[in-house]
């Protein structure tokens, strides 16, 4: 029994008669929507015994996995070496155990339009230096956007200069006390940024849409996306070419999916020797390629790639830097992203903006904001809060009143707006609309500006308006 994702579901269940005639067991998969909603049925199912064999997932949902007893460790035995190092990495957790079977990865490349730059930059420097020529001659309005949060967006920015998010110890293991959001070299790259915003050639905006727009219509010369913005660069008609290094042959942040193992299974061994002898093949793993419009984790098939801009991605992430797989990396988004945000807007400097950054996280990590109620949303930057979608601001942070409900009165701004609930300050545990865990956002609107009182629930994991 698989869970799976709706583009990988069908090409796992065209496995099911190979593997019926082979094994005399029964292949059914089923098809649970999109990955990232597969990680909230896994931590419910698995424990309770109701969980599949085989299920997708990404590998830094191994934190709370593995921690939990919810991912069984896995041999591959020779067919390691037919992977890309890098995804093994990923799904190696601390204790040195791999966790998962990659297929594929995800990480951000360096745009560039071919018309106005026909050679790309090889340093951040010279970004900017070709952008000022640029704008002089009015072809331009910026150099380059953060097209999205700015935590991961910028990250080969970040890491050009030394940044870093978690250290590592003497056995190359994650290490959440060592911080490097507040190290030099993450404020000298937090301060370009912002010597970039002061002298007009990046947005303070990260917003996704405004900033590929940017680049869609020429306005910008450079921009890093990933392979989810392909299919709306390739619609805008843009001239465009995807670098095969970053400058300064920075490091991106790497996202790998594969498939992980029910630890609590009766088919454990069983469940491996598919993976190994069904899915990991040049045949299967071709297949995952082609539907799914990321690199390969398989090294063949990744050699064979004809998509030139999933080619230069993947060049471009041959150094890139697993995202942690560590739980600790769960207190790290809110803060991480607000902390850039409030420092390229100009709202504290980079020392103070990243000092209070890396402060929220120790709290976070060690329990501090234990207990905390808050309603993170696009109107929080409006409201007091220093960014957008901070679960530990402290402007929006809920009391609990006498009847065990949780109540908050915000002067909210006019407009559309989205929110959800966030516990203890962190993203970790999240409840929607539907009261669901990571659920969907919850919407507002207001035709001018006033107070709304927020009322949560408890008992029901919803929000209620008065």
């Amino acid at each position: 029994r698989i869970w799976a994702d709706d583009t990988r579901a069908p090409i796992l269940q065209s496995l099911a008669d190979k593997f019926l005639a082979d094994y005399n067991v029964a292949l059914v998969v089923e098809d649970l929507g999109v990955v990232q909603d597969i990680r909230a049925q896994v931590l419910i199912a698995v424990p309770a015994g109701e969980g599949p064999d085989i299920y997708i997932g990404v590998h830094d949902w191994l934190g709370a996995l593995v921690e939990s007893g919810l991912a069984a460790p896995l041999d591959l035995g020779a067919k390691a070496d037919s992977f890309v190092p890098s995804t093994l990495d990923a799904f190696t957790y601390t204790d040195g155990k791999l966790y998962g079977v990659p297929y594929a990865t995800e990480n951000l490349g360096f745009f560039y339009n071919t018309d106005l730059v026909p050679e790309p930059p090889t340093t951040w420097d010279q970004v900017l230096e070709i952008a000022r020529a640029l704008k002089a001659e009015g072809k331009v309005e910026y150099a380059i956007a953060i097209g999205g949060d700015p935590g991961y967006n910028s990250f080969p920015m970040q890491s050009a200069f030394g940044g870093y998010i978690f250290g590592k110890d003497e056995a190359g293991a994650l290490n959440p006390g060592d911080i490097g959001l507040g190290s030099e070299g993450e404020i000298t790259a937090v301060t370009w940024m912002r010597d970039a915003v002061v002298e007009g050639l990046m947005p303070e905006t990260t917003d996704y849409d405004t900033n590929h727009a940017l680049f869609e219509t020429g306005k910008i010369p450079f921009l890093m996306a990933g392979p989810w913005a392909l299919e709306r660069i390739r619609a805008s008609g843009v001239p465009y070419a995807v670098a095969n290094s970053f400058p300064d042959n920075a490091a991106p942040l790497l996202g790998v999916q594969g498939f992980l193992v029910n630890p609590l299974s009766e088919n454990v061994l069983l469940a491996q020797a598919f993976l190994t002898e069904y899915v990991a093949t040049d045949e299967v793993m071709k297949t995952l390629y082609e539907t799914g419009n990321r690199p390969s984790a398989f090294k063949s098939v990744l050699a064979i790639t004809e998509d030139a801009d999933l080619k230069a991605m993947g060049a471009s992430g041959a150094n890139a830097v697993p995202m942690p797989n560590i739980p600790e990396m769960g207190s790290v988004w809110g803060a991480w992203n607000a902390g850039i945000t409030i420092a390229i807007t100009g709202q504290e400097t980079p020392e103070k903006a990243m000092a209070d950054a890396t402060q929220q996280i120790k709290d976070l990590i060690v329990g501090a904001l234990k207990g905390m109620v808050n309603l993170p949303g696009s109107y929080q930057d409006q409201a007091g809060c220093g960014a957008a979608w901070d679960p530990a601001c402290v402007a929006t942070d809920l009391t609990k009143g006498d009847d065990g409900l949780y109540r908050i009165t915000i002067d909210m701004p006019a407009g559309d707006w989205e929110y959800k609930v966030a516990l203890d300050g962190s993203w970790d545990v999240n409840y929607g609309s539907d009261g669901a865990l990571n659920g969907p956002n919850y919407t507002i609107s207001m035709a001018a500006a006033g107070p709304v009182t927020f009322v949560y629930d408890p008992a029901t994991f919803l929000v209620t308006t008065e």
